[in-house]
């Protein structure tokens, strides 16, 4: 019999049953997992982030599929067939797959050729025919003619049979999981263009003639594949090892000899060709049923699991990503200028103060076709003379290195502001300049000034500015808009709630987005608090926001520790000690006979602190010391020091690149075969996962992430395609000049991810240069 549900997560998660055990009903009782992996160890064991989502992930589906094994076994219960050796394999059955297996002979369906036939009575024609294969299946079936039930001849009987059997074989629980083993580890997709759609599906044209055995395809190549599918570009089908010599040779698999997996039908009901009377009726039976039922059924569910995998896989990396980003350093509270770039319809410029609050607004001109470049200047001095502006933030998009050169003049212009400039993403900037939040924020201010305001903050804090922004329109994943929408939903809700936890949250200058991502708030509670912020000035302490509407104890419970006040009546309230603990704080203030401010940040008294001596029945040694850590450093902030790239000046368009060329460049997205480089040139080049490390790596993230500044070597350019391939190992050389890059181009790896055409061109370029040189 199978563990319990604990048991089994227990051995999963690398733990005890009893931390499990613990975490469920703290789970079930409305607790959020960064509350209790930061607050609530001792009842846990010290379960951490990683592990409770797992568990989490594991408890619903281990819970649906007990839910489900008790549906079906009271179904077949009712149905009068529950046998005791069918109930063991039921309550045996240890995943979803293997219980629907089980059911499928009992489960309701649309009367089948099957149940016509043993209702017409040739049931027994069928078991005589299986059991004794010297019966002649012509004579055999004659004595079943029967006009009343509509067998009018042998054939009709045979083929009444026949359809027995096959139903027989399909629903073998045991041999369709062999069978279904058998296809995920031997066979191969093959796939090819549809005539006449090559011109219409280039950018496809590596799987036009393509072959590769299922379980060692990548998830962007599966789904790259899929997409040709679905877009009506590609034939795709599944293929036994014999069936795809016989393709790749131009040849017809041999229909008269059964393949591996109609042989193994054969075996499993004793079926031999022996040349006995019945015996190529039976094998003919096999064929048909692998052909017409069982194939079918295990190649849509085989496809279907690739497409699961491909989608656990790619939503993996976009959350990855998506966790770099919102972690990415903050510029910190600095007056920032936030400029939108654009030619035609003008630079669009933003001023924000220290905490975000709109100051000003501007457009100019400075590019083709009006060439403002000296109004400009001056209208950009002037606002940051005005506002005493300390940082520039220059979206990414079109200009950007134009209007960066604007910037570095600005700088040059106005050395007393000492300002830093600063290229930034500007993915989903235009999302949420038109959402309903950014409306409410800037009802008169014009939507593509609001773009300018985003870029501003993004640069001062881009968690707190992203989490405004759909995770999808970020797009730092890889076919984000192939995968499984509700579960990328889903995962990155969890990636954004465990990043904003992590570093905390100001309760009086957070937006209503990013404080619906606190545990244990609601967006309701969340506007609540904005609300009342509003009316009646900023909180003073944590405990007073038991009075915004809707935040009764537990909301509290789970969302204080991760709310901070700065400069408030208690210096703890902006730190991660949860108000809980405040009681424990004070035993400390009387051992030591000092008072809170002189305790905070004295690193040599608190480390002297045994916290064994601290501990009792509420607090154990864990939380102790993660209340000593916190204090020494309060409020301290999880991400990197903030720091910029240095973008080669002279390089800012593919044309000025140059082969062996040393750039410093930003990781600006992660995938599983290389990581992307904003270099200044409009570009994003590629960097394969054969050339960041001179070392062997399995995985891009295991060297970059998302937001690194990094130094990479230009190793090969097609200005024609816009593509660039770059290395992080500097002291590799460029390729040879005479070497084109199409000669070494594997695109498999590079197909339609999801990046602008420029940056798929890049990772074409560094997948022909670099694979080569693998």
């Amino acid at each position: 019999m199978l563990p319990s549900i604990h048991q089994r997560i227990a051995t999963e998660i690398a733990c005890r049953e009893a931390q499990v055990i613990a975490a469920v009903s703290l789970l079930d009782d409305g607790a959020t997992v960064p509350f209790i992996s930061r607050y609530r160890k001792e009842v846990t064991g010290g379960l951490d982030d990683t592990q409770l989502r797992n568990l989490e992930v594991r408890l619903d589906y281990l819970r649906e599929l007990e839910e489900r094994r008790i549906a079906i076994i009271n179904n077949i219960t009712e149905q009068g067939k529950l046998s005791p050796e069918l109930k063991i394999q039921l309550l045996s059955a240890d995943n979803k797959q293997r219980l629907e297996d089980l059911y499928l002979p009992f489960k309701q369906k649309r009367r089948t050729k099957a149940q016509i036939a043993r209702e017409a009575g040739l049931a027994p024609l069928a078991e005589q025919l299986l059991a004794n294969p010297q019966l002649n299946p012509e004579q055999a079936a004659s004595a079943f003619i029967n006009a009343n039930a509509d067998i009018k001849d042998s054939k009709t009987a045979l083929d009444g049979a026949r359809a027995i059997l096959i139903e027989t074989f399909s629903e073998d629980a045991e041999l369709i999981a062999r069978l279904r083993s058998f296809l995920q580890g031997n066979a191969s997709s093959k796939t090819s263009v549809i005539a006449g759609k090559e011109a219409e599906g280039a950018k496809f044209a590596d799987y036009f003639d393509y072959h590769e055995k299922i379980s060692a395809m990548p998830s962007h190549r599966i789904l790259a594949i899929l997409r040709g599918r679905n877009e009506g570009i590609l034939n795709l089908s599944i293929l036994l090892p014999e069936e795809l010599a016989a393709s790749l040779a131009n040849e017809k698999a041999r229909g008269s000899t059964p393949n591996v997996c109609e042989m193994r039908i054969a075996e499993r009901f004793g079926i031999k060709n022996q040349d006995r009377p019945a015996d190529k009726w039976l094998i003919d039976t096999v064929r048909q049923c692998w052909r017409t039922k069982i194939f079918l059924s295990l190649e849509s569910e085989l496809l279907s699991q690739l497409r699961e995998q491909a989608d656990i896989e790619a939503i993996k990396v976009f959350a990855s990503n998506m966790k770099d980003l919102l972690l990415a350093a903050p510029a910190g509270p600095k007056v920032t200028i936030g400029l939108d770039p654009g030619l035609r319809t003008g630079v669009k410029v933003a001023v924000v103060d220290r905490t975000g609050k709109l100051l000003d607004t501007a457009t100019i001109y400075p590019h083709e076709p009006r060439k403002a470049w000296n109004e400009s200047l001056a209208t950009l001095a002037a606002l940051a003379k005005k506002h005493g502006a300390e940082l520039i933030s220059i979206g990414n998009g079109t200009a950007s290195r134009e209007t960066d050169k604007l910037a570095i003049e600005l700088i040059k212009l106005m050395p007393e502001l000492a300002m830093q400039k600063l290229v930034v993403s500007e993915a989903g900037a235009s999302v949420y300049s038109a959402s309903e939040f950014a409306a409410k924020e800037f009802p008169e201010l014009d939507v593509s000034l609001r773009g300018a305001v985003s870029i501003a903050r993004r640069l001062q804090d881009p968690l707190a500015e992203l989490v405004k922004i759909e995770p999808k329109a970020i797009g730092v994943g890889q076919y984000q808009h192939d995968v499984n929408q509700n579960e990328l939903a889903r995962m990155l809700d969890t990636v954004i709630e465990d990043c904003v936890n992590a570093v905390g949250v100001d309760v009086n200058s957070a937006s209503v987005p990013l404080l619906s991502r606190v545990s244990g708030l609601s967006a309701t509670m969340a506007a609540n608090i904005v609300a009342y912020r509003d009316q009646h000035g900023a909180f003073a302490e944590r405990k007073a926001l038991l009075k915004v509407p809707r935040i009764g104890d537990k909301s509290f419970e789970l969302a204080a520790g991760f709310l901070r006040v700065m400069a408030g009546k208690n210096p703890l309230d902006a730190s991660a000690v949860h108000p809980e603990a405040y009681p424990l704080v004070e035993k400390i203030i009387a051992k030591v006979g000092k008072n809170i401010g002189q305790i905070i940040g004295d690193s040599k008294l608190l480390k002297n602190l045994n916290p064994a001596e601290l501990a009792d029945a509420q607090f154990g040694v864990p939380t102790i010391k993660d209340i000593l850590t916190e204090l020494e450093k309060p409020g301290r902030d999880p991400r990197p020091e903030f720091k910029t790239a240095s973008f080669l000046e002279g390089i800012e368009k593919i044309s000025d690149l140059k082969l062996d060329m040393v750039l410093e460049g930003v990781v600006t997205n992660v995938t599983n075969f290389g990581a992307f480089i904003d270099i200044g040139v409009h570009q994003d080049g590629l960097v394969h996962i054969s050339a960041l490390s001179s070392r062997f790596i399995k995985d891009p993230r295991e060297v970059v992430k998302t937001g690194d500044v990094v130094k990479v070597k230009v190793v090969e350019v097609d200005v024609a395609r816009k593509r660039i391939a770059l290395t992080m190992r500097l002291s590799d050389s460029a390729a040879p000049s005479s070497e084109p890059m199409k000669q070494s181009m594997t695109a498999r790896d590079r197909k339609i991810v999801e990046r602008p055409p420029e940056a798929q061109g890049a990772m074409a370029a560094a997948l022909a240069a670099l694979k080569a040189k693998r």
